[in-house]
């Protein structure tokens, strides 16, 4: 896929970085604008402490029988300090290059990672989303901040995760008697659209599939060119 202009440099102090998701959090779309779904990619990031590299792994697949149609792996040097809420500026170039390699613009990308439910309300998913000008969702496993109240055991149910008096998010069960999964929009999604594509997404497993293959394609990643 060929990516749009660059939204800013790296070249960004752990303040700049800071201010910056201050700035563009005003510019991301909190309501479905959405064509119609016939791809979605997942992505999964990571990084290779003994090489210094950030990794990502994308995946891609027909929507909505999830089937498998693209694959791709790319690395690049780290050059941002580990810091919480700021991870996007230390893993996105590598997301980005494997993105970059796919022959087909995905409709719809999964991120492995947050969005709205951030501090600054602008996690990896809205930073995505906002570069790419796609619709985005963050699928994380853990909670970043906020809280829920208990939901139900039963696959699909959920409950809005809050903070600071705001609904971020969901934690949403993708599987009976599982784990939830932590659901918050990225762009040009709005919250019940992405509980609603997260669960189409995540017919048997806890983690939605696009994720659940990327993350295994992250595991034994494709030499980098």
């Amino acid at each position: 896929m060929k990516l749009p202009r660059p939204l800013h440099t790296w070249r960004l102090t752990p303040s700049q970085a800071a201010k910056l998701q201050q700035e563009l959090r005003t510019h991301v779309e909190r309501q479905d604008r959405l064509n119609e779904i016939r791809t979605v990619a997942g992505i999964d990031l990571g990084y290779d402490p003994a090489a210094g590299m950030a990794r990502a792994a994308v995946v891609l697949l027909s929507f909505p029988d999830l089937r498998p149609m693209e694959r791709a792996t790319a690395q690049r040097p780290v050059t941002f300090p580990y810091l919480p809420g700021l991870l996007a500026f230390r893993e996105m170039p590598a997301a980005l290059a494997a993105l970059q390699r796919l022959q087909t613009t995905p409709d719809l990308i999964l991120c492995d990672g947050h969005g709205l439910a951030h501090p600054r309300r602008f996690g990896l998913a809205c930073h995505l989303g906002l570069w790419l000008d796609l619709p985005t969702i963050g699928v994380a496993k853990r909670i970043l901040v906020g809280s829920h109240p208990p939901l139900d055991e039963s696959k699909g149910a959920w409950v809005p995760v809050r903070h600071e008096g705001d609904t971020i998010g969901a934690a949403l069960r993708t599987r009976r008697g599982v784990r939830p999964v932590y659901v918050s929009l990225g762009h040009r999604v709005s919250l019940q659209s992405a509980i609603g594509l997260t669960l189409q997404c995540a017919p048997r497993y806890r983690i939605p599939e696009p994720l659940r293959q990327a993350h295994h394609l992250a595991a034994r990643p494709e030499p980098d060119t």
